[in-house]
């Protein structure tokens, strides 16, 4: 066993494995499935599948590219299927590359040119890969569901027949939820579609939320019959999907403003009619104000009232340490993964990652907390990034144990000693 880097900052969390993903350090989301991490490449393109089963002695690892030009930051897993987004890889696009705030302050659609109808040279793949993993290093594509447009950002998929997609389709501004049919994985087929009425250009409809902000689904969850909706500067939607076909809006909400908006994440926790909404710190030093997640009461879904939010890090000046300080993403109560309606595990960033206990909605408390090292060599393309820690994904395993990404360091592996 190699010696583990040290942490910056640990409070009843312990790091007690790490792998640099074969020389890839860089990933965005991760699964743990069968004793293998999952992990989304952003810089490197593809995917990498690493030996886990020993969790302080990370094993080899598999890497699968991506095609030409193509992202593929985003994957989901369960039983024998693994699905994995395409899409442009917007970060190499002259008009996201110079500068990282293009991409979260302006409709995708209007500055890559898709939103007006017309089909513009395609030289990336954009839809979603299914693949078949019943043997877990040796992935073999199986299907592919495709789309006109810029391609796909984030799927939610917890076996059964329907998947959801986050997808930006020509005459869009932006991502809308697309309701993916998986009853033959071999040819996935769309089975409906939901946006923000002002979305869809090539219909004329027009867009009332101004410049300099961006309407765009990040992801939905869903439980039972219901989506839970983060679009970024566009809040919150809870939508019944009792007809697949025909999504049905019940409630839309948008703190932003006077809050700044990038809504990320939501995370249901039905036993108890809560749910977990994470907006995302988008801009350095804490440029576009404090992020928070909020606690909100859905005993009455279509009257949400947010009653808390989690503690923010204080213990150290995450502000100004450099790179994006606040909320990202969180560990999403998979099955087969470790569940809880009292503890959530949290991204944030330059901060690392946050257990919090909401025993108390009213009064949650964070528990634990681990801030990985800077990273050794950055990979990251954009120009300028700072070399800090950007923990980026968190996944608790059915043992308790905490796997981390981040955009340059590798692979976290924690315990947690509550």
């Amino acid at each position: 066993m190699t010696d583990l880097p040290v942490p910056d900052y640990a409070r009843n969390m312990k790091l007690i494995g790490h792998s640099d993903q074969g020389g890839r350090p860089d990933a965005l989301q991760v699964m743990v499935h069968r004793g293998y991490a999952y992990v989304a490449h952003p810089w490197s393109r593809g995917f990498s599948i690493v030996d886990v089963r020993d969790p302080k002695n990370p094993g080899a690892t598999v890497y699968v590219p991506s095609p030409q030009n193509t992202w593929t930051i985003h994957l989901q897993t369960h039983e024998d299927l693994l699905l994995v987004v395409h899409a442009r890889d917007l970060f190499a696009d002259a008009a996201f590359a110079a500068d990282e705030k293009v991409y979260y302050t302006r409709s995708v659609g209007e500055t890559v040119g898709t939103a007006g109808g017309a089909r513009p040279a395609r030289n990336w793949s954009a839809g979603m890969a299914v693949y078949d993993i019943a043997q877990p290093t040796a992935p073999r594509q199986i299907g592919f569901f495709p789309v006109e447009g810029v391609g796909v950002h984030r799927i939610w998929y917890v076996g059964g027949r329907w998947a959801y997609v986050s997808a930006l389709l020509d005459g869009y501004s932006d991502y809308i939820l697309l309701v993916v049919d998986l009853a033959d994985p071999t040819r996935p087929v769309e089975a409906g579609r939901w946006w923000i009425p002002g979305m869809h250009l090539a219909a004329g409809e027009t867009p009332a939320w101004g410049e300099g902000r961006r309407f765009a689904l990040h992801h939905a969850l869903v439980e039972g019959d219901t989506a839970y909706a983060c679009w970024r500067d566009g809040g919150l939607t809870i939508l019944d999907i009792a007809d697949r076909s025909k999504p049905k809006l019940l409630v839309h909400r948008n703190w932003s403003p006077p809050f700044g908006g990038g809504t990320h994440s939501a995370l249901p926790l039905p036993a108890r009619d809560l749910l977990v909404v994470a907006d995302e710190a988008v801009a350095d030093h804490e440029e576009d104000g404090r992020k928070h997640t909020f606690l909100f009461d859905i005993r009455d879904r279509a009257n949400p009232v947010s009653i808390a939010t989690l503690p923010t890090p204080d213990e150290a000046d995450y502000t100004s340490k450099g790179g994006h300080f606040g909320p990202h993403n969180l560990h999403e109560n998979r099955p087969g993964s470790f569940v809880s309606d009292t503890l959530l595990f949290a991204t944030w960033q330059n901060a690392g990652v946050r257990v919090f206990d909401i025993s108390d909605p009213f009064r949650p408390r964070e528990t634990g907390a681990l801030v990985p090292p800077a990273p050794v060599r950055m990979v990251d393309r954009r120009p300028n990034r700072p070399r800090v820690i950007q923990s980026a994904d968190v996944f608790v395993d059915a043992n308790g144990l905490v796997y981390s990404t981040d955009y340059n360091a590798g692979l976290a592996i924690m315990e947690y000693g509550g």
